[in-house]
């Protein structure tokens, strides 16, 4: 680190030193933070040009301004350079640098393998798992909206493992006809197999051959007089042309994606159209952090660097810029991918009505985002005013406590800046040891389990905390900051008004004495009440989305896995046998014995587990 009293950067000696050869330069501060990241053909050049020119942009004036050191890295290539780049850029995030802000990994469909009845599911995360995975979508809901369909064709079950192992009857997907009820064997093993490989041949790709295999079959059924499963095929081999018509790409054998950047008021978007296999995945939008009088291309060419570093990489981008790097871009991608990737910007027909699309999606997007920010900043700022802050505060947390009569207790904190929500940074909190239903002991252990890590040096500090709750939840918030030592931290309790009406909400607020203070009434009309009512609503969905699926967990496990000696074989055998958990426990020790596989002292075992 650079000292006040250190002679000022001789960038202009500096250029002298290097060598021509292709790298990548890292700019730092008289703090040794680092400034931005740079790649270069010739160092020498590029370098130079940031001290030897007699004019330069504002914004790079500032940054040559700051420099007090740099550091070079010499590589073999210019596309070395680049992936290097890229690679430091989005690991350091420098404050001059273009930044993907990206932090979720993207969802799959994952088909299992291994068993007799392989399961379509949800998937995110590692890759780990025996089976295949077919993606990556561009959300959530394109690989939800995307099961339902293969519900809809090939009625390939999607249910939990241990929910199939102890189903004793068809469940309600099957009675409306989304599942073929392997469970209970209501479907042969070389039929579900039959349907499972054609859910694959969609997922690839390749649905006209679906649709060929389907249509003989559906001759083969008809001229055996079975009309039923006639019409049944015909049907799906309806719906599978239908699905072909709308999601198929005239043309496009091979994986693409078509990238668009819109650029206006100091923010980027860039809109990203999927398509795999010929069949359009969805669409995506990103808001990459923008230094000052960057052009679209240069936006495009480190969105393109960054965001496929760690993804799989189509043989086709179809952009709607021409890029300065196009070709050291295409051959850094075709080596890190392993087979050749071609960037287009020159094109027609339906690639360039999909760049079109592209094109009108980033603009819209980026429209709402502006008009978004201002509002935000609207509410900011009277926040500001309504709390008696110095400044607009820069980061929001807000905690709340979701239950069913005590069971499967989550405490949410949910994050909010001036841009908006920042999900990446959401936390939950499974709530153990307390009575249940206790709100205020189940407050006290999510916050201490938050701030904790705060007191010891980890994570960033909130300008405001936000308590669903009055005084009491206030109280349990301001003992735990006094307990951990943690203090600059303005506490607010969120009180609903008289009828739980919105609009009315009151806002507990603490003194300065870090005990409770007066209250506050903003009224329906304040923009600070709208934007502490949306972070309020926030952390109360978040909060009820985390309870649901832990009591979800918790119901589907059954009693019967603590048993010592009970398996999933045993499990199951005895749920079909009794019809359920009411008829296991209904049983008897003699009962339970007449299952196979069960003997006396296991049947013991079982009964002392049921009836304590």
């Amino acid at each position: 680190m650079q000292s006040s009293s250190s002679p000022a950067f001789d960038g202009k000696a500096f250029v002298q030193t290097l060598s021509s050869s292709p790298g990548v330069y890292r700019y730092f501060n008289a703090a040794d933070e680092l400034l931005y990241v740079g790649k270069a053909s010739n160092l020498k050049k590029r370098v130079g040009s940031y001290f030897l020119k007699p004019r330069m942009e504002p914004r790079i004036a500032a940054m040559v301004a700051q420099i007090a050191r740099v550091q070079i890295t010499v590589t073999r290539t210019e596309g070395e350079a680049l992936l290097l780049e890229s690679q430091l850029i989005k690991s350091l995030k420098p404050r001059y640098n273009i930044l993907l802000r990206d932090d979720k990994s993207y969802p799959y469909i994952y088909l299992s393998s291994g068993e007799d009845y392989p399961r379509l599911a949800f998937h995110r995360g590692a890759r780990n798992l025996p089976g295949r995975y077919f993606g990556p979508y561009p959300s959530t809901w394109a690989v939800r909206e995307s099961l339902s369909l293969m519900q809809k064709l090939f009625k390939v079950r999607q249910c939990e493992d241990s929910y199939f192992r102890n189903r004793s009857r068809p469940c309600l997907l099957y009675q409306i006809g989304r599942c073929s009820g392997p469970c209970v064997g209501l479907i042969g093993v070389a039929d579900y197999a039959r349907d499972v490989r054609h859910a694959e041949m969609f997922l690839e790709g390749r649905s006209s051959a679906v649709i060929d295999e389907l249509a003989e079959a559906m001759e083969q059924a008809s001229k055996a007089l079975d009309f039923e499963r006639a019409a049944r095929l015909r049907d799906q081999v309806a719906t599978l042309r239908q699905l072909q018509a709308q999601h198929h790409v005239q043309g496009a054998s091979a994986d693409m994606d078509v990238l668009a950047c819109c650029i206006e008021a100091g923010m980027a978007c860039v809109s990203v159209l999927f398509f795999r296999n010929g069949i359009s995945l969805g669409t995506r939008d990103f808001f990459p952090r923008l230094p000052l009088d960057a052009e679209p291309g240069d936006v495009l060419t480190q969105f393109i660097a960054q965001y496929y570093l760690d993804r799989p990489v189509p043989r086709e981008l179809v952009l709607g810029e021409s890029l300065a790097d196009q070709q050291i871009l295409g051959d850094m991608l075709a080596q890190h991918s392993g087979h050749p990737v071609e960037l287009k910007t020159s094109v027609r027909g339906e690639r360039a009505r999909f760049l079109q699309m592209a094109q009108r999606n980033a603009q819209a997007s980026l429209t709402g985002r502006l008009a978004s920010r201002q509002t935000l900043g609207t509410r900011f700022d009277d926040l500001q005013k309504v709390l008696g802050l110095d400044e607009p505060p820069r980061r929001i947390e807000c905690f709340d406590i979701s239950h069913t009569m005590g069971e499967a207790t989550v405490a949410s904190c949910v994050v909010f800046g001036p841009e908006g929500p920042e999900k990446s940074h959401y936390r939950r909190f499974n709530i153990t040891g307390i009575t249940p239903g206790d709100d205020y002991a189940a407050m006290y252990q999510a916050l201490t389990r938050r701030f904790r890590k705060l007191a010891e040096g980890e994570g960033a500090r909130p300008d405001i905390l936000l308590i669903d709750g009055g005084g009491g939840q206030v109280a349990q918030a301001l003992d735990v900051l006094d307990e951990l030592g943690v203090s600059g931290i303005v506490v607010v309790g969120v009180a609903k008004g008289p009828g739980r009406r919105a609009g009315e909400e009151t806002l507990v607020l603490a003194r300065n004495d870090r005990t409770l203070g007066g209250e506050l009434h903003p009224g329906s009309s304040s923009p600070a009440l709208h934007l502490v009512a949306a972070v309020r609503d926030e952390a109360h969905r978040f909060a009820i989305s985390g309870h649901r699926k832990r009591r979800e967990k918790a119901r589907e496990r059954s009693v019967l896995e603590d048993v010592p000696g009970i398996g999933a074989r045993r499990r199951s055998a005895l749920l079909k046998t009794f019809g359920g958990m009411q008829g296991v426990e209904a049983a008897g020790v003699e009962e339970l014995m007449q299952v196979k596989g069960i003997d006396r002292g296991l049947a013991e075992r079982i009964y002392a587990t049921l009836h304590g």
